[in-house]
């Protein structure tokens, strides 16, 4: 069993920057490929980042370039710098964890933090 929360959301203008955390319970952080997802009022969910259980990170089209994904496996923490923030990056975040090979759909995940509201001003 995973337990994720997390934390960092909040309130930046556009062009900002904004760094997203989520912490794991558990001693076996290093097996999950860890992923951020978003939901934006009216919207599905979809997907942002995931980082491997290997390091090796993903990102969908729309954040390539100004959100990093990591990891502290000592910290059991995974992290999403956000850069250059723009009006349509507005929503909940979601930290979700696996131990499966797949990472850019909901049903790939097992494990579901509650979310983070990130609200972008222009």
């Amino acid at each position: 069993q995973v337990q994720l929360v997390e934390s960092g959301g909040g309130s930046v203008q556009a062009g900002g920057s904004l760094r997203l955390s989520c912490a794991a319970s558990g001693r076996a952080f290093r097996s999950y490929a860890m992923g951020w997802f978003r939901q934006a009022p009216g919207k599905e969910r979809e997907f942002v980042a995931a980082i491997g259980w290997s390091g090796r990170t993903y990102y969908s089209d729309s954040v390539k370039g100004r959100f990093t994904i990591s990891r502290d496996n000592a910290k059991n923490t995974v992290y999403l710098q956000m850069n250059t923030m723009k009006a349509e990056d507005a929503a909940v975040y979601y930290c979700a964890a696996t131990r499966g090979i797949q990472y850019g759909m909901e049903s790939d995940y097992e494990y579901w933090g509650r979310g983070t509201q990130v609200t972008v001003s222009s």
